[in-house]
């Protein structure tokens, strides 16, 4: 991951709880994501995950995963992400399309008149 996206996402997942009683050391966030984004991309089970490469145990991954999507952390992603390629010129808003998957269907809302 990059350092410019880390520094995007990073202020988005929610602050490490402390550990009074001490423990293992938490993994990195930064490392966590790398973990996730590499599942996600290689269609790897979670517990496949090659503990060799850093980014902790699939499990650990799957439930920081969990976690962030509980506090939409995605969402917000999703968001911020959207508004830095609109602002660059990145984004064609004219190839674009809605569904109710996206945007809610308002149940019972007026529909425009039709046109005989």
């Amino acid at each position: 991951m990059s350092d410019d996206l880390w520094r995007i996402v990073e202020p988005l997942l929610p602050p490490d709880r402390s550990k009074p009683k001490g423990g293992r050391p938490r993994v990195p966030n930064r490392a966590v994501l790398e973990g996730i984004v590499f599942v996600l991309k290689s269609g790897i089970p979670w517990r496949m995950l090659p503990a060799e490469l850093g980014y902790g145990s699939g499990v650990t991954c799957w439930r920081r995963l969990r976690g962030w999507q509980k506090t939409r952390v995605w969402r917000r992603l999703h968001r911020i992400l959207l508004d830095e390629l609109s602002k660059a010129g990145l984004i064609d808003l004219s190839r674009g399309s809605l569904d109710s998957a996206s945007v809610a269907a308002k149940r019972g809302a007026r529909r425009p008149a039709q046109i005989p």
